[in-house]
């Protein structure tokens, strides 16, 4: 649902071509309520709104708008007006715009911008998706060692209309490496000594990434070191740009995302869920599910391969959902804490004695009561007590290789350089439910004869 509240006063001021009253609602809001408000328009009409703010403030609002709008807008504008909107939107943002418009749209909208703007989208261009590259926006602080406190804010002020954010004003020499940090507020605390040069008063250790680092490690790096940006340098220690925290609140976002729709078996979806095209949807959810499918087969042979012991104990049959859904839930009871342990940095490999040692203790204890449980059912079904062992025998081996196979197979699939989410649940209820069979059946066989 969109807010309604100005819709009507719009498209008045908007017929009567009110551009005072218009001016002063591009103006006079915070840029994402105006966005917010301009939400139940139609494009052609958020565009007409837009024209009646100025560049700077055109993109700001422009920036609040759902990302297919976004494309939306810039594909039905006219080219000269979508290329100046364009031209103020940080660089990182105007990159991945450019990259989703189809490419006739592309062609149309490149040649307008100015020639510094062309050669830093094809630079961002170049860098692979999911990397601090593909990431970074070059619109960065740079303050030379050399300027005393006084010749960093007069610098500062002249930059500050270009640059995204000034929360850490990074230092640089004359061949543009990166040398340290300052903040804006250690900057302004040092103007009590206006003469000290930056070099004086920066921390020169700082949290950098590669240009080719993985979007995931470095989400983890601002999160440990808690950094509202962190710079961007190559291998030669070049500053080529930053990553914002706001970018990096959308890889975790999207980090989660594709974790979750990994563990649930499903290929990460690209885009949106809603335009998702539903053949690739199948696609998608299809995969898996067919290698799910030949997994639970397996099943079905284990199952096929002790019909002479199924036939002797009928009874045995009764409990076969039972001592499957155990083992399977406990396994991916497992494997989910796992996963989201690892995700999330809790857990490393070295980490691995430990886990196995909590997932014994607990399994023994979870498995120990449901097997009391398990044991109370089996004496009213069993043809005796010594028969109903079976059951509470099974759950509890079960149980423990439920929690031990969730918890071992995700960490083997991170040592061998995979996604640990791909060990989803589906798989290990599916290799659980195989171990189940094989372990019920044998312990029947010991306990029967």
């Amino acid at each position: 649902m969109y807010n309604t509240l100005f819709l009507p006063e719009l498209r008045e001021m908007l017929a009567a071509a009110n551009r005072a009253e218009l001016e002063e609602f591009c103006q006079a809001l915070n840029a994402g309520r105006t966005a917010e408000f301009m939400e139940g328009l139609a494009d052609d009409e958020v565009w007409q709104v837009l024209q009646f703010a100025d560049p700077t403030r055109r993109a700001e609002i422009f920036g609040y708008f759902p990302h297919q709008r976004k494309l939306t807008l810039l594909e039905q504008s006219p080219s000269a007006q979508a290329a100046e909107l364009i031209e103020e939107l940080p660089s990182d943002d105007r990159v991945d715009l450019i990259q989703e418009m189809s490419g006739q749209r592309a062609d149309q909208i490149m040649p307008l911008l100015p020639l510094e703007d062309r050669r830093d989208i094809q630079r961002l261009q170049s860098y692979p998706d999911e990397t601090a590259g593909a990431l970074m926006t070059s619109e960065v602080a740079m303050l030379e060692e050399h300027l005393t406190v006084r010749e960093a804010l007069e610098e500062l002020g002249r930059q500050s209309s270009e640059l995204e954010t000034i929360y850490y004003l990074y230092v640089v020499d004359d061949k543009n490496l990166l040398r340290g940090v300052v903040s804006t507020r250690q900057l302004v605390s040092s103007l009590k000594t206006p003469t000290r040069t930056l070099g004086e008063i920066m921390e020169s250790d700082v949290i950098a990434a590669l240009v080719s680092d993985d979007q995931e490690t470095v989400a983890e790096r601002v999160e440990r070191f808690n950094l509202l940006a962190i710079p961007v340098v190559d291998s030669g220690r070049q500053l080529l740009g930053i990553i914002t925290h706001d970018d990096v609140i959308d890889v975790v976002r999207e980090e989660l995302a594709e974790d979750a729709q990994r563990i649930a078996a499903v290929e990460p979806l690209e885009g949106n869920f809603l335009k998702v095209g539903l053949w690739t949807l199948s696609w998608k959810r299809g995969l898996w599910l067919t290698i799910l499918f030949f997994a639970a087969l397996l099943t079905a042979f284990a199952l096929r391969h002790y019909e002479v012991e199924l036939d002797k104990f009928a009874w045995l049959v009764w409990f076969i959902p039972l001592i499957i859904s155990a083992g399977g839930n406990s396994g991916s009871q497992s494997a989910t804490l796992v996963i989201t342990a690892m995700t999330s940095g809790e857990v490393k490999f070295r980490d691995w004695p430990e886990v196995l040692r909590r997932e014994v203790i607990v399994a023994f204890g979870l498995g120990s009561f449901l097997a009391m449980i398990g044991f109370a059912v089996a004496l009213f079904i069993a043809p005796s007590p010594r028969a109903a062992m079976v059951i509470p025998f099974t759950l509890l081996s079960v149980i423990v290789c439920g929690c031990l196979c969730g918890a071992t197979l995700p960490i083997v699939f991170k040592r061998l350089g995979l996604d640990p989410a791909m060990m989803s649940n589906p798989f290990v209820a599916g290799i659980v439910d195989i171990l189940g069979i094989v372990i019920y059946i044998n312990i029947a066989r010991a306990l029967l004869g």
